[in-house]
């Protein structure tokens, strides 16, 4: 497996490019899937309430980690365009700003999440057996919040420069210590105390400690001409304002998703308790599994829209993103396939004791979100075309109406008012995904065709100059 060279992503084959740096982030993200999987799967050994406990805190800790999405992006794409104009020390310089913002936002995200966890808790859900355990996860989750949103913003700065492998090998090791961690802490195998949730939260924490410590090595040590220099480092304030700029309308485009999956997991734990919350639980993990190739694509897409916007060729941009979203669409909507003739199948897998009630609901959402798949690869990539070329305010824009204006409002008033019960946030969830894709697809030909990318470009070009 080679990394793909600035030469190859500017001026070679686009598939090539996006595949070669897609794949170990398709790995990554794969990995990164299987622990959250095998996390169910151990924690499914505590029963249903506890799969929903742990279930309802995705969306919470997706929201926190809004943060670290921020400085992520914000360093990838600043590096990526950097790089592609080929000014190395600029690029180093935004990586070393993005680890030293992410290590600032880390420790305060922390400190707040951590002493309200029980508050947070009950504002998306009320009940005395799931509260105190989703309570206990947060809290413990979050002791490792900074580590996770430095170990982001060095992945952006590999990721950014071309070199995909780097934050594979970082995010394999968490997972590879996370997985051999969860049945000792969950189940209490061996010397080890039975600790239940709170056991699934601490392997996780070891294991993205461990990351991190893998991904500071690679930077201090460099690789591929990535790596940390004293000339680099520093505290500019222009950097860190360049960086919130690019990143922070990408971490509004994550609170805005997660605070609406929040308010639909009070409305599924409403109309259904928690049997539909596991079925929404089982159904969020799966989804996972199938958005593995069209996030990898997503993230070798940025950074090549960025490197190419940088070296002033915004027609290979604007091709990435199309044939991305084809690919994309395509391996999503093969899944989607796959996933309709065998919900039941992978139910079983999850809970082995679940009630004849979750049973019904997690096979009914399998199969209603299947029929959505290949909308969900194609708008990863369209938002793919969009952060690269730092529009990330139009991507923010574009979730906040999918999941504002189209999800949120069909799941409340089916579930709520006309009665439909918990079905209705199932089809939601599927009709918001085609309407944001298509919405997503039409918004991005017509921009591109009235000089989007040559703008970009020229911003890009004049960002590297100065």
């Amino acid at each position: 497996m080679v990394d793909a060279s600035r030469e190859e992503i500017t001026e070679g084959s686009l598939v090539r490019s996006l595949l070669v740096l897609a794949a170990p982030l398709v790995v990554q993200n794969l990995v990164q899937v299987v622990q959250n999987v095998v996390d169910t799967f151990w924690v499914g050994r505590l029963g249903e309430n506890a799969v929903a406990a742990v279930g309802l805190n995705f969306p919470i800790i997706a929201l926190v980690g809004s943060a670290g999405i921020v400085m992520l992006t914000g360093t990838q794409v600043l590096v990526s365009q950097r790089i592609g104009a080929a000014d190395q020390h600029a690029a180093r310089r935004a990586a070393f700003h993005g680890v030293t913002l992410s290590l600032g936002v880390g420790v305060i995200v922390t400190a707040l999440v951590a002493l309200n966890a029980g508050t947070i808790v009950e504002v998306v859900v009320s009940g005395d057996e799931v509260v105190p355990l989703a309570t206990e996860y947060l809290a413990t989750y979050m002791l490792g919040y900074t580590v996770m949103a430095m170990s982001d913003a060095l992945e952006g700065g590999f990721v950014g420069w071309g070199d995909s492998r780097a934050a594979m090998y970082s995010n394999v090791a968490a997972v590879v210590v996370n997985l051999g961690l969860d049945p000792f802490l969950i189940l209490g195998w061996g010397p080890f105390p039975e600790l239940g949730v709170e056991g699934a939260a601490l392997a996780t924490v070891a294991g993205y400690t461990v990351g991190f410590a893998i991904a500071l090595a690679l930077y201090l040590r460099g690789r591929d001409g990535y790596r940390f220099t004293r000339r680099a480092a520093g505290f500019d304030l222009a950097e860190y304002r360049e960086i919130l700029d690019i990143g922070l309308p990408r971490g509004g485009q994550m609170v805005a998703s997660q605070s609406v999956r929040i308010l639909i997991i009070a409305v599924v734990s409403a109309v259904s308790g928690p049997a539909g919350l596991a079925a929404y639980t089982i159904g969020a993990r799966v989804a996972a599994v199938a958005f593995i190739p069209a996030q990898g694509l997503s993230g070798a897409a940025q950074s090549i829209v960025g490197q190419n916007l940088g070296a002033d060729n915004p027609g290979r941009a604007r091709r990435t993103t199309w044939i991305g979203a084809a690919v994309a669409a395509g391996a999503l909507g093969f899944a989607g396939l796959l996933q309709w003739f065998g919900p039941g199948l992978i139910v079983n897998v999850f809970v082995e004791d679940m009630t004849p009630q979750g049973f019904a609901l997690s096979v009914d959402y399998l199969k209603i979100l299947a029929l959505g798949y290949w909308a969900i690869g194609a708008m990863y990539m369209f938002n793919a075309g969009f952060n690269g070329a730092r529009r990330t305010k139009v991507s923010m824009v574009a979730d906040l109406l999918k999941y504002w204006a189209v999800r949120l409002p069909i799941a409340a008033a089916g579930a709520l008012l006309l009665d439909y019960g918990v079905h209705a946030v199932f089809w939601a969830v599927t009709i918001s995904n085609v309407v944001g894709a298509v919405g997503a697809a039409l918004y991005y030909y017509y921009t591109t065709n009235n000089g989007m990318l040559e703008r970009a470009a020229e911003q890009a070009s004049g960002a590297s100059a100065d």
